[in-house]
């Protein structure tokens, strides 16, 4: 019986988040086509030009981040981080983060629950903050445009991710070096090589070194396993 339960929740997951997938990557690309109708814009060939870099990379990193977070966040929230955004800033750090607080693991059925549970939340919350950041935003810009708090908002990211990975990388320290070089290097030399360049932004190849970095560090695990470099807890 559990099992058939489990059968129809997957099917009916599948059939619902295929609709909102499509529904929803159907709203996005209508989007600049009602503008141009609705502001009189004509479509200019420059357009596609300048799209085509940004294009090409986000299809790559699109392929990459559904092969990499769909094991993490079970169908349930793969549909709903997918369909909601920010995978990589809130729904990926939640549902590994409340997993780990219920001590669940990726791609059983508790994780399942758990992971879609807690995506859906940070979905929600996420929601209500961006409408009140929109009703509110007159009386707040003067006091998020202070210069005094610009730093304070350059490090929220950075702040997010160094707590949680004190978590995972006190646990499993092995892994993470070879990941934890790599991409200290990539950026390092990434900043030192576009020093000159006003308009870059180490934050413009996280969507990229995210999915990377995640890939690189199976692999890496896989060797170490094999090779008997990891212990019982790592491995």
């Amino acid at each position: 019986m559990k099992k058939n339960l489990l059968n129809a929740y997957e099917e009916k997951t599948h059939f619902y988040g295929r609709i909102w997938s499509i529904a929803a990557a159907l709203f996005i690309i209508a989007y600049p086509f009602v503008c141009m109708i609705l502001y009189g814009a004509k479509l200019q060939g420059e357009i596609f030009l300048a799209g085509i870099g940004v294009v090409a990379m986000y299809w790559a990193v699109s392929v990459v981040e559904t092969f990499t977070y769909s094991p993490m966040l079970g169908a349930g929230g793969m549909y709903l981080g997918f369909v909601t955004g920010n995978l990589s800033n809130l729904k990926v750090p939640c549902a590994l983060n409340c997993m780990e607080q219920a001590n669940v693991k990726s791609g059983t059925e508790e994780g399942e629950v758990i992971s879609t549970i807690s995506t859906a939340v940070s979905s929600i919350v996420t929601t209500l903050i961006i409408v009140i950041g929109v009703v509110a935003i007159a009386a707040l810009t003067p006091i998020l445009e202070n210069p005094a708090l610009k730093p304070a908002f350059d490090q929220i990211l950075p702040a997010l991710f160094g707590a949680m990975a004190v978590v995972y990388i006190s646990k499993n320290w092995k892994i993470s070096v070879l990941p934890c070089v790599l991409m200290l290097i990539v950026f390092i030399v990434s900043s030192f090589l576009n020093a000159g360049n006003p308009n870059y932004s180490p934050n413009s190849l996280v969507g990229i070194m995210v999915p990377v970095g995640v890939i690189v560090t199976i692999f890496s695990s896989r060797m170490m396993y094999k090779k008997g470099w990891l212990g019982d807890k790592e491995s």
